[in-house]
């Protein structure tokens, strides 16, 4: 059994996707397991599967963007289970298009789930691991945030989603090392899933009514985004559980970088090669210039 075994386990975006999966596996380890999420009805269902594998689930309807949900998130934590020794930063939204058609409330929207959310659940669960590390020298604790390879690549057409995924990983890369400082016992990860089948295509579902652009239309870029989005996520091969096994396995072996496709790291060395060389940013499509052909096409149309 791993150290996680018998544990407290908070996951966000729990409903579907990787934060179901990590939960369902959380119950199989015996764990007591918080899980939270902003779609209300969704939440309630998922812990009930959680719950049918014989483990005690606390439903917190949570928006993640929101400071004083995640620290309202903690102390229900705190107050029916005590201190997690799983804290998956896991929430996200997906939103594609030409960099300069998003509208500012586009980015006021993403930037506070894909990065403040996590920021949020760091900056109110670390120092709640740490103080039950200094109690007990025997306690282990693991944080993992969700990226994606959009946080080690840069995809055109795809702006916001991959500057605020790259922040994610600078944040959990420093959290690595701040927490080396300062503690053996808490340790800090970071997913970085490519294409693998889960509701993120559809997350403006839960985009908030006051972040919406009221009678405003998709440009075709956003269009077009969204349409390679769902295709390429509804061919994935892995699967959101396959995912949630990878982070299980990475914290047991205490391994930082965690990758659903491991063969996309091809396209990291390019990118880092031409940082390294000070060459201009190549080609993401070099080996499929069909789809760059078929892009430019169709947004220069």
């Amino acid at each position: 059994m791993s150290t996680l075994a018998g544990g407290i386990a908070v996951i966000t975006g729990a409903a579907s996707g990787f934060g179901l999966e990590a939960s369902r596996l959380a119950a199989r380890q015996g764990m007591q397991i918080v899980m939270a999420d902003v779609q209300a009805d969704a939440l309630e269902h998922a812990a009930s599967d959680v719950r049918a594998l014989g483990a005690e689930v606390l439903p917190q309807r949570v928006d993640v963007s929101k400071a004083a949900e995640v620290e309202a998130l903690a102390t229900a934590t705190l107050s029916r289970f005590g201190t997690p020794t799983f804290v998956f930063n896991n929430a996200g939204v997906g939103a594609g298009g030409l960099i300069w058609e998003h509208t500012l409330k586009d980015w006021e929207w993403v930037i506070g789930v894909n990065l403040m959310g996590v920021a949020h659940g760091v900056r109110v669960f670390t120092p709640l691991m740490l103080a039950a590390a200094a109690a007990d020298p025997q306690w282990r604790g693991h944080i993992v945030n969700t990226a994606s390879m959009a946080g080690l690549l840069n995809a055109p057409n795809m702006g916001v989603y991959n500057v605020t995924k790259h922040a994610v990983v600078s944040l959990s890369e420093t959290l690595h090392q701040d927490l080396s400082l300062v503690t053996e016992q808490v340790h800090a990860h970071v997913l970085c899933p490519y294409f693998v089948p889960t509701g993120i295509s559809h997350s403006h579902r839960n985009r908030p009514e006051a972040l919406s652009d009221e009678g405003a239309r998709p440009t075709r870029s956003q269009l077009i985004a969204q349409a390679m989005s769902e295709k390429a996520v509804s061919k994935g091969r892995v699967s959101a559980a396959d995912v949630a096994q990878a982070v299980f396995d990475a914290m047991a072996t205490d391994r930082f970088y965690i990758y659903s496709h491991p063969q996309a790291l091809g396209g990291v060395r390019i990118r880092l090669e031409d940082v390294l060389a000070g060459r201009n940013p190549s080609d993401p499509f070099a080996e499929r210039p069909d789809i760059a052909q078929q892009l430019r096409a169709a947004l220069r149309t």
